[in-house]
């Protein structure tokens, strides 16, 4: 079941630099707004949908939920919201790698403390050299898009 989660998360991960991709690139004609808006609209059909065949039938049970835990979805549009701005500026990798960089701080820090309930994972070395490494490849990447970016308005012009 565990290598099953990795492959999902695998594809997960896929799936959303495409979506970076695709978004930020459409953001260029329609905003980043208005694309980060027709997402989320996407999905709220999408989801509906889904909810309909295959919901456990609670759906007011969201509002029985603490409004801390409510919070996670403005977080999740803010994510994207930063994501279509980020794109177009920095490239697709660049925008994951920070992301995921992100994404390692603070789960490091939410095991390290359990904060939101969850299980806790000392910080060890290993996790401190891991954070380090990102951030270096996270340098080593942007600054290779930058160079990139030179080269080709050199050849343009």
């Amino acid at each position: 079941m565990g290598l099953f989660m990795i492959l999902f998360t695998l594809i997960g991960g896929v799936t959303l630099s495409a979506q970076s991709s695709i978004n930020g690139t459409f953001s260029r004609k329609a905003g980043t707004i208005e694309t980060t808006f027709l997402t989320f609209l996407t999905g709220t059909m999408f989801l509906t949908i889904f909810i309909l065949f295959f919901g456990s039938g609670n759906v007011l049970g969201l509002l029985e939920a603490p409004k801390w835990q409510l919070s996670a979805a403005f977080l999740g549009t803010a994510y994207l919201l930063l994501t279509v701005i980020a794109v177009p500026r920095i490239g697709v990798i660049a925008t994951n790698i920070a992301g995921i960089a992100g994404q390692l701080v603070i789960g490091v820090m939410i095991d390290h403390f359990g904060w939101f309930n969850s299980l806790v994972i000392e910080l060890d070395i290993k996790r401190v050299f891991a954070l380090l490494f990102m951030i270096i490849s996270l340098y080593f990447i942007y600054k290779g898009n930058k160079r990139s970016s030179k080269e080709a308005q050199t050849q343009k012009a």
